[in-house]
């Protein structure tokens, strides 16, 4: 099967992409620093923590995503904020190194840091606040 048709919303699929990973990624910084919804697993999450900094990065950067401003920048160090991740918050998980995500944990992490290194790249979208500047 073909599917040239979507073909045509490229661009606006690319700014759904993210918007989609502003937002996923947002609401991991939600719970870990605002502790919402209540009842997560990061409850004990700590602002000074290493967890606590990788929650502000995602809410901070996220909310950068969803809006599309900034956002090479954004996804960019979200995209190594999510490799840091893997390796110190995954790969090590049982005291030795297990490279493989789906024993890790790790499967969210890879994914995310690959979709931000592609977003970088790729840009932003047309509906983004960096589109809009642009045109100006």
């Amino acid at each position: 099967m073909d599917f040239k048709f979507l073909e045509p919303y490229r661009p606006q699929l690319l700014s759904v992409l993210r918007i989609m990973t502003g937002l996923l990624l947002f609401q991991f910084g939600v719970a870990k620093l605002l502790k919402f919804p209540s009842g997560t697993m990061f409850e004990k999450v700590e602002l000074m923590s290493l967890s606590g900094a990788a929650g502000t990065l995602e809410l901070i950067f996220g909310a950068l995503l969803i809006v599309g401003l900034f956002s090479r920048f954004a996804a960019f160090i979200l995209s190594g904020e999510m490799a840091f991740a893997y390796f110190i918050g995954h790969m090590f998980k049982t005291g030795t190194p297990i490279w493989h995500p789906l024993f890790n944990g790790g499967t969210a992490a890879a994914v995310f840091c690959f979709v931000c290194l592609y977003l970088a790249s790729a840009g932003p979208g047309p509906w983004s606040v960096d589109a809009s500047r642009d045109k100006t």
